[in-house]
């Protein structure tokens, strides 16, 4: 206990004193792991009691793009992608996930998105952060996968114009699949206020069973199972860098990738079975 007062004591003093560091995009990773971490920590265990798989195919170091489906009208299956993968995998690694424009014009929330490693879905930092031998996290399916209605769970959505496939292709670096199971069942959709979202300027307004009909209460997710598997990596160092503004070829490895998420992700449903059967 004495050393765990020690600890806190001495990270509040660097704070105070600013003697940390913050890279380039904003990561702060002293405040990543003593703060932001350990408050999501009982979300991923306790709460979505959440597995993780295929870790033997997540690099203990170097570049990689981790490509997942994306769901669940909050998107918590990222950060808790984040936590999986920094505490569960051998090298403990930090995944820097690539957020919508979104996520970065809401004041608090874009600080706390850059101080725990996220940045802007764009090219150029993915790039960066590849170039820097980073794990980076992106979900193709962006805001049409998240807000998707309950009725299409698990069903993958398109994956734009398969921009992550180009910049794999440019860095040389490996796609490594990612399928998750449980995020889905938190804030099941079931209707979109469109004129108010157009309102507020969100790509959707969701109602759900609970929201808004029970207020703030409503906001708490359902504790559904999660599942989160990774897929054997997809090479593209076999590839000339300048294929990377080939369209067809973009295009036939932005297709095998959703379709091998999609046939992971029915897989995991199978192995998970029922949404919300307590382990």
């Amino acid at each position: 206990m004495d050393h765990k007062v020690a600890s806190a004591l001495q990270f509040i003093r660097r704070r105070l004193s600013g003697d940390y560091e913050i890279d380039e995009f904003g990561f702060d990773s002293e405040l990543n792991e003593n703060v932001l971490l350990p408050l999501l920590r009982p979300l991923y265990e306790r709460w979505f009691r959440v597995e993780m798989f295929g870790m033997e195919h997540v690099p203990d170091t170097g570049p990689a793009l981790v490509v997942g489906n994306h769901s669940g009208t909050l998107p918590i299956d990222g950060v808790m992608l984040q936590v999986g993968l920094h505490d569960d995998h051998p090298a403990h690694r930090n995944l820097r996930l690539l957020g919508a424009d979104l996520v970065y014009q809401v004041p608090v929330l874009a600080h706390l998105a850059r101080k725990s490693g996220h940045t802007l879905a764009c090219q150029a930092d993915a790039s960066r952060l590849l170039a820097q031998d980073q794990l980076v996290g992106v979900f193709p399916e962006g805001f049409k996968g998240v807000g998707k209605p309950f009725s299409e769970r698990y069903r993958l959505q398109r994956f734009g114009r398969g921009g992550f496939v180009a910049t794999a292709l440019r860095a040389q670096v490996p796609i490594i699949p990612c399928a998750i199971v449980g995020a889905e069942e938190i804030y099941p959709k079931i209707a979109d206020l469109k004129p108010l979202a157009r309102l507020l300027g969100f790509p959707y307004f969701p109602v759900t069973p609970t929201w808004p009909l029970f207020g703030l209460l409503g906001l708490v997710p359902l504790p559904s199972k999660w599942m989160i598997t990774f897929g054997e990596p997809i090479r593209t160092d076999e590839y000339d860098p300048a294929q990377a503004d080939d369209h067809m070829t973009v295009f036939n490895l932005t297709d095998q990738v959703r379709e091998t998420i999609q046939n992971m992700l029915y897989d995991l449903l199978r192995q998970r079975g029922p949404a919300f059967l307590r382990a």
